[in-house]
Parts: structure tokens; sequence; C-alpha cells
């Protein structure tokens, strides 16, 4: 085609010239002068370079790089509002006295309450309490709560938490306020958040202890209190700080595990100079790994990464045994000091990179399986301004064994002429008057101070020698004992289809039955088992992890039953346990466990404990002695 005069091939270069120069003109005279962004989202003043960029249709809306549309449902609840910002939401519903909708019900979980029908018309309250801690006072105002407005009851979780059931929705308001008057909170205590921070229930009381966990476990928790950013993650999430007393924690369970351990002269010469890995070979130096063997070493300046003899963290990582997984060691040695730091970035890898499509795959087990360990260290290290470093296990003094069932009875402190006093709460539920003659107790023998564990249990520490005798006859008056019991003291139970309707049996039925069935038989065991009873794969009470587990199921009659399995266990004795048999009656559980035990009794080796012997068979030999 001919060119026209206003086609631009036809213009002179003098014409171009000319054109160019006013154009420059009249931008540079204009008020705002242009700045872009180009594609590589670098600031530009000219248009010319950045039309294409500027020019493009929006992109697709993502939450953490997930477009909206494949999203789960609860994904796009929290995308359309922050469950942080419901509390108009909760008192609305307070003044209606009215049930939560199913989104509702799941964003009142970001404030600690439950909404649990059909099993139970009520709010359920979980209770955040770091390290296990609190008060006499603060167990006496739960009581209070739990007559006034609950069921009369509280229940000892297995994450060493409080849970008061049975608040009308009238309720749930002045419940937070008066919580939050104790001093206490249950913010991001449920849903897709960081669970209860846990760590050694005779965290600064133990003799053998290496560390003292609460500072730690404290300073997470209120990191995660003060972080709006940390209550988005994909799924649930569980931190533990192990001290490496002979009180288990259970911290191999969790997401991330922290474990005390001491590095010595003679354990360091067991590692080579090459066995010392930092995570990114070249990463900046801000402060140095290893300090003096104090009991609370602080971080110094320096720039050496090279650990020396001291105490540190070891981190574990992807805990989640329902799952079938321990926490697998990741070879990470960090300063005490730094192990918050550490935590958060981990944890913020975890927001914007865990799965929001699939929420039976949400958790990081399943990203540290996409990725592998290596890739999310390094990520890791990226957001710290300080180098991990990694050393085999052999470098560290091993960890000491923890002793099964060390929970339950009357153990000395370090302090000298004081005594904790563990309690046996036949699976964690106390009543209101049992918690404030509990409270009292601690009041008027110890220092008003009480201690929650993972095995549904309590402790009241700093008790004299010459009151230990008077708080044990106090316990038992209560209905409680001190004393210990190889076959009862490690029967926990969930909270089982009394109070959770995914469970498919009454588990704290059926544990209970099971206490009272064992009590008094068996004096000749001479090792501790534990019992574990949970309603669902979810697997609250730890299935996996028992010498004897229950997942409740509903049989084909519509009965309650039991799927049971067999050789689990935890710290050093880790191992999941293997089913043995389906779908067993719970009304057959008693006369089962029976005779598993006293199977055992008859074929075990001299000095074999119940772990050891179930491990020893294939299953099918365990089946022909058990059915016979």
């Amino acid at each position: 085609m001919p060119a026209t005069e206003t086609d631009p091939a036809s213009f002179s270069q003098e014409q171009k010239e000319y054109l160019a120069g006013f154009m420059a003109g009249t931008l540079a005279s204009a008020q705002f002068p242009y700045v872009g962004q180009n594609a590589a989202s670098l600031l530009t003043a000219s248009p010319g370079s950045s039309a294409s960029a500027n020019l493009a249709a929006p992109s697709e809306e993502t939450v953490h790089g997930t477009p909206l549309a494949d999203l789960n449902q609860q994904e796009k609840w929290k995308h359309s509002e922050h469950p942080l910002d419901s509390w108009e939401r909760l008192i609305a519903h307070a003044n209606s006295d009215k049930a939560p909708n199913p989104e509702d019900n799941f964003r009142f979980r970001w404030f600690g309450l439950f909404y649990v029908a059909p099993t139970q018309d009520s709010f359920m309250l979980r209770v955040r309490l770091p390290g296990g801690e609190l008060t006499s006072h603060q167990l006496h105002g739960l009581a209070d709560l739990a007559r006034e407005h609950g069921g009369g009851c509280a229940h000892v979780t297995t994450r060493a938490g409080l849970q008061i059931r049975e608040f009308k929705p009238r309720s749930i308001v002045e419940v937070l306020t008066r919580l939050q008057d104790l001093g206490l909170t249950a913010r991001g205590a449920g849903a897709d958040n960081i669970r209860n921070v846990t760590g050694s229930p005779d965290a600064g009381l133990a003799a053998d202890e290496l560390l003292d966990v609460r500072p730690f476990a404290k300073a997470m928790h209120h990191y995660i209190l003060n972080h709006r950013d940390l209550y988005d993650l994909p799924r649930k999430f569980n931190i533990a700080f192990d001290s490496g007393s002979s009180l288990s924690t259970a911290a191999d369970t969790n997401d991330i595990g922290f474990f005390a351990t001491r590095v010595t002269e003679k354990s360091l010469s067991a590692a080579s100079a090459q066995d010392v890995e930092r995570v990114v070979p070249n990463a900046l130096s801000v402060s140095p790994l290893a300090q003096p063997a104090t009991r609370n070493p602080k971080p110094e300046t320096g720039n050496s990464a090279a650990p020396t003899p001291g105490l540190y963290f070891r981190v574990k990582l992807g805990g989640i045994t329902g799952h079938k997984d321990f926490a697998q060691d990741t070879g990470l040695l960090i300063h005490p000091g730094e192990a918050v730091a550490v935590a958060v970035a981990m944890l913020r890898i975890f927001i914007a990179h865990g799965d929001r499509t699939d929420r039976k795959k949400a958790r990081l087990k399943y990203l540290l399986g996409r990725w592998g360990v290596e890739k999310f260290l390094e990520e890791t290290q990226k957001r710290l301004a300080f180098p991990l470093v990694r050393l085999p296990a052999t470098a560290c003094e091993p960890r000491r064994p923890c002793e099964k069932h060390a929970w339950v009875g009357v153990r000395r402190q370090r302090e000298s002429g004081k005594n904790w006093i563990g309690v046996s709460i036949p699976v964690g539920r106390m009543s209101a008057k049992q918690m404030h003659a509990l409270a009292d107790l601690a009041t008027h023998y110890g220092r008003g101070e009480l201690r929650l564990t993972a095995w549904q249990n309590l402790l009241i520490p700093h008790v004299p020698d010459a009151f230990v005798a008077t708080v044990v006859r106090g316990v038992q008056r209560l209905g409680f004992t001190t004393a210990p019991s190889p076959a009862t003291d490690g029967i926990i139970a969930c909270t089982g289809n009394q109070g959770c309707k995914y469970s498919g049996a009454d588990t704290k039925g059926s544990a209970t039955a099971l206490i009272t069935h064992l009590r008094g038989k068996f004096p000749e065991l001479e090792s501790p088992i534990n019992f574990h009873f949970t309603g669902c794969p979810n697997s609250c009470a730890q299935h996996y992890c028992g010498d004897l587990g229950f997942i409740g199921v509903k049989l084909p009659d519509d009965t309650e039953g039991y799927h049971v399995v067999i050789g689990g266990g935890m710290d050093h004795e880790q191992g999941i346990a293997r089913e043995i048999f389906r779908g067993i009656r719970a009304i057959e559980i008693n006369a089962l466990v029976e005779r598993v035990l006293r199977t055992f009794l008859a074929r075990r080796e001299r000095g074999e404990t119940f772990v050891q012997w179930s491990r020893r068979h294939e299953m099918k030999h365990l089946q022909e002695f058990l059915s016979s």
C-alpha cells in the first residue's frame, strides 16, 4: 500500500527528530513525571520501556502463590476476612445466643472456641498454657468458669493445655474476657494455627536436665501472640522444647522439636572436620553457634560458626504420628538463643509454601516431602542473619533415655529439700471442685504453681520434704493417686464422641473402663505400658505411639469399636505401631488387653519390655498367640 501523509513511514528524518523532541518536551513539562516498572519489577522513567508491563492484563489474584479458584473452602473464608477480625461476629452470636454456621465456627477457633455440635450443643474453650505452666490463682479462675458457665469440669489435653466444655453461645464473650483477666489466652488455640507450645514439664526442677526450656517456650508463645502473620498457616502446627531430662514431653511427635543437647571435647572428637557443615557454605556469620556450658547461655559477638563444647538444641522436623512419621533429625545444631528465630523462619516458609488446596496434605511433613530437607534448610538460611550449622548426632552426647511414666509419683527437685509430686488424673478429667482443691494444695504446700503434662496429668512442684505425705493424702482424698502403676498410668484418651463429631467411639469412656479393670491387676509387671485411645485418624492421642493403640470406628452394626495397633513408642522406644486387629467391639477391649498382658508375661524373655517383645515377633505370630 502506498504511503500516505499520515503514515509514519512517510516522515522524513528531520520530521521524526522534531516529533521525538516535541514528545520529550511534553512529557518533561507534565505535572507528574512518569514512573513505572518493567517486566523485571525495576523502576523506570521511560514509558516505552515499560509499556508492555503496564498495559498487560492484571494477573490472577493468589494467596501465597495459589490461585483463588484452587483454594480449599477454609482458605477462601480466611481470604475474605481474617479470622482474627471476627470479634464483632462473636459478640453478635453471644447477644443472640445462637449457634454459629460452619464458617463462623471455623473463624471462632482463632479465639480458642469450638462449637462441637452434634455431640454437644455448646462451645468448648481450649486454653493456651506455654510449657504447661499455670498458677493456683489461674486454676481457681478456670474452675469458676467451668462451674458457672461450662459443664463443671476441665480436661488436661495431650498438649499440656486445658479444655473446658459446654459453654452456651451467650457466655462466650464473658468467658474470653474473664480468661484474659486471669492473664491467660486462647488465641490461636485451634484450626490453622500454632498450637500450645509445649516443654518438659519438670523444666527448671529436674536435677538431670540439660537446659531449663521454659524461657524458650514462653518466648515462642509471646512471639506468636504478637505477630499477626503467624495466624495464617495452611494447617495446624506443633512446637516442643525438650530439656533432656528423664521426663518425656513427646517432642518427637511435633512439627518442630528442639532437643537440648551437650557437645563436649570428647563428643566433638568423634566428628571429623568434614562433618561440620553450614547449610549455605558461604553464609555470613553474624553470631557464633557455640557458647559456654551454662544453664541459660547467651549469644556473644564473633565470626566463627564452628561448634565448641557447650549446650545447644538439635532440631527435628516433620513429626505427625497420625500420618506415621516422627520428627526427623535435620543435623541442625543451634544456640538456644537462636531457637525462636529459627522456628519463625521455618513457620514463614511453611506459610508461604504449604499446600492450601488439600487440607489432608497441608502439614509440614508434606512440604518436606515435596522439597526435601536440604531445600527447606536452605530457604530457612535465607531468612536468617546467622549461619545454620549441621553436625552429626554422634558429635553430641546421646540423650539419656526417658523414663516411662515418670510423670506420676514423688520426685526430688534440684533444689535441696523440695519435691514435685506427679498426680495421676484418669483421662485428664477434673471437676471444678477437684481443680479448686489441687490449687489449694499447690498454694498451701508449694509456691502456688502447677505444671500440666502431655500425658494428661499434672505436677505440684516445690513441696518441702515435711509436707509430701500431707499432699499425697490430699490428692488421694480427691480420688486421684500419686502411686505409680505400670498398667494404668500410661492410659490416655482424646475427647471421643462425647465431645467430638469426628470420633467413632467414646474413647474416654473406654479408657476409664480399662483403668478400672486393670487397677490392682498385674503386680508382676516390671516395666510400664502405655495405652493410647484415639477416636479418629487425626490421632490427638497418638495411637501409633502406644504399646497398644486403639482407633475408634463405627462397626457395620452401628456399634462402637476399635482397630488395634501394637508395638509403638516415643523417645528412646520410638516406633510406629503395627495393626494387629480390626473392628474389635468396645465392650471387648478390657478382655483383649488382659489377654495381651497375660500372653506377654507368659512368653517374654528375662528383662524384656513389652515393646521389645511385641517387635520381636512377626505380626502373624502375635495374632496366633493372642487368638488362642
